[in-house]
């Protein structure tokens, strides 16, 4: 047997034992999205904070900033000795026990452009059942009995709590720099836009999602977690990350008699809601492209970051709607527009959910959102 002929064998052997075969080549890796410039054409005036490691916008500013290339956690993000350190306990939710979204949805392959409407899809989908856990952070300040201000966080923790969200709130309410809430991050009912459990939830323009929480969640929050949730629209936030962020908004602004605050990284303002609905045919583009410039002004306050190297997905609808940077730039024209109260962060060197600049700014961002808010007025 030839040398060649050994190195050929050995080959083939390593691609059976990893799973690849000789004639299946391994698929490409998707481009990395590229960077949009700061300045470039439609982008909003942004005050450059950038070159400044460790450096975020002032807490009480509004308006476009920069941040970046590098990055310093901030020292909230730890736990810090004689810091009063809240409880986090976690439960499950069953879709069978669900009223809204019961059976879950999924897909097996990603769909087709509709030949009679390109803006959408045409997707198969299949029942599922799905499992959807809810991790709840009490602070140690909280007063048995007493209605406490919230936030309601997309895209919990599967299994382990993640504890970062927890040790920020221990050290900024002990520092009485946002109020004492009680957080509750809610996992989806999994997969990822059109066709997926998730997609449905967070993409959807309406309040569905929110009268879900509203009617479903929160009362076994309040159960199983001992405590007492604020009606008040006020003590009431929302965040979220990408679909999440989108979900967070909508909550907001489809039923803004439930949530006044919302904070997103890399919002998914973009074409992605499914099924199609002809009063918001471009899906959450729609809220910058019309919703919000033709609405009138709403009490909503609104923290927004978005990544240079954001997603940028031209897709198969090829509708010019899948820029994620191109979004959040237009959602922050439309807020100042419209005198909303916003802050918009452009996080420079960072890709898709701002990566390393998360867990500098996000301390920072909850104590901009809580601006205004009296605790004393709620209790």
């Amino acid at each position: 047997m030839t040398f060649l002929r050994h190195v050929l064998l050995f080959s083939l052997t390593v691609a059976s034992i990893s799973g690849f075969s000789a004639d299946k080549p391994k698929k490409p890796d998707r481009p990395q999205p590229p960077t949009r410039l700061l300045d470039a054409p439609g982008a909003p005036n942004f005050t450059r904070l950038d070159g400044k490691p460790g450096v975020n916008p002032p807490v009480d500013a509004e308006g476009d900033f920069v941040i970046g290339p590098d990055y310093v956690a901030a020292p909230e993000t730890k736990v810090v000795e004689g810091v009063p350190q809240g409880k986090v306990q976690q439960f499950t939710m069953e879709s069978k026990d669900c009223k809204l979204f019961n059976p879950g949805i999924a897909r097996e392959v990603f769909g087709t452009v509709d030949p009679k409407n390109p803006k959408t899809l045409i997707v198969e989908t299949h029942p599922i059942d799905y499992q959807r856990f809810v991790t709840v952070y009490v602070p140690a300040q909280y007063v048995l009995g007493t209605a406490a201000p919230f936030i309601v966080g997309h895209d919990g923790p599967r299994g382990k709590p993640d504890m970062t969200l927890p040790h920020i709130l221990d050290n900024l309410i002990a520092q009485k720099r946002v109020p004492a809430q009680i957080a509750i991050m809610i996992s989806s009912g999994g997969g990822d836009a059109q066709g997926h459990e998730r997609g449905r939830e967070y993409d959807t323009m309406s309040g569905l999602y929110a009268e879900f929480i509203e009617n479903e969640v929160l009362p076994l929050v309040e159960k199983n977690a001992g405590v007492k949730l604020t009606k008040d629209p006020e003590g009431r936030a929302t965040m979220g990350s990408s679909s999440g962020g989108s979900a967070a908004l909508a909550m907001a602004w489809y039923r803004t008699d439930l949530y006044h605050r919302v904070l997103t990284t890399s919002g998914t303002f973009v074409n992605q809601q499914w099924p199609f609905n002809p009063e918001t045919p471009g899906g959450a583009w729609d809220f910058h492209s019309k919703i919000i410039p033709e609405s009138p002004v709403k009490p909503i306050r609104l923290w927004m970051a978005v990544g240079d190297r954001d997603l940028l997905n031209p897709n198969v609808m090829r509708d010019d709607m899948h820029d994620w940077v191109e979004a959040n730039n237009r959602m922050a024209k439309v807020l100042k527009a419209k005198g909303y109260h916003y802050q918009y962060v452009y996080c420079l060197n960072t890709g898709h959910g701002i990566g390393p600049a998360r867990p500098q700014i996000l301390p920072q961002a909850l104590e901009w959102l809580w601006q205004g808010y009296s605790s004393a007025k709620a209790q």
